[in-house]
């Protein structure tokens, strides 16, 4: 009802529409009540609503107020090294654990006698690497890996560009 009242007030409608609405509006007191409802709103918009315009210095205004507030420092400032290093020798330290849990699982005794008492080419990976923990935990170790050499190539990638400039 809504709808079709403001596409009649704004005389978007065909004529077809436009005589129906108005038989409506002449015989509902439903829809007589909605068309001066909306017909108040539509004058109300049309003559007393007017948009405040902003100062000429808004912006300035709002950059300056923006000026005011403390720019959050880089992360090097907050963030602890010591956490970092920390968090680096742990990661270390499970890797070399799993060096250690690796070779523990070789039969160094295999009778053979030779100085290598191990062919790592006959060797059965599979008693190593056959739990999920520790392939994840290698797939988690190989992925920070390369983030730290992005990281550090990306380093020596802008010293450069900074060398050169």
């Amino acid at each position: 009802m809504e709808e079709r009242l403001w596409d009649y007030i704004d005389g978007t409608c065909n004529e077809q529409e436009k005589s129906f609405i108005e038989q409506l509006i002449d015989s509902n007191l439903e829809w007589k009540a909605k068309y001066k409802e909306l017909l108040d709103v539509h004058t109300l918009m049309q003559t007393s609503l007017e948009l405040d315009e902003p100062s000429l210095r808004f912006r300035q205004n709002v950059m300056e107020e923006i000026a005011k507030y403390h720019i959050a420092p880089a992360t090097r400032t907050y963030i602890n090294k010591n956490v970092v290093r920390g968090i680096g020798a742990f990661f270390i330290l499970m890797i070399i654990g799993l060096f250690v849990y690796s070779f523990g699982q070789v039969n160094w005794n295999d009778g053979s006698g030779s100085i290598i008492p191990v062919d790592f080419g006959k060797f059965d990976w599979s008693k190593v690497f056959n739990n999920a923990y520790v392939n994840v935990f290698l797939m988690v170790n190989i992925v920070l890996g390369l983030v730290l050499l992005d990281m550090y190539l990306n380093k020596k990638k802008k010293s450069l560009e900074e060398k050169m400039q």
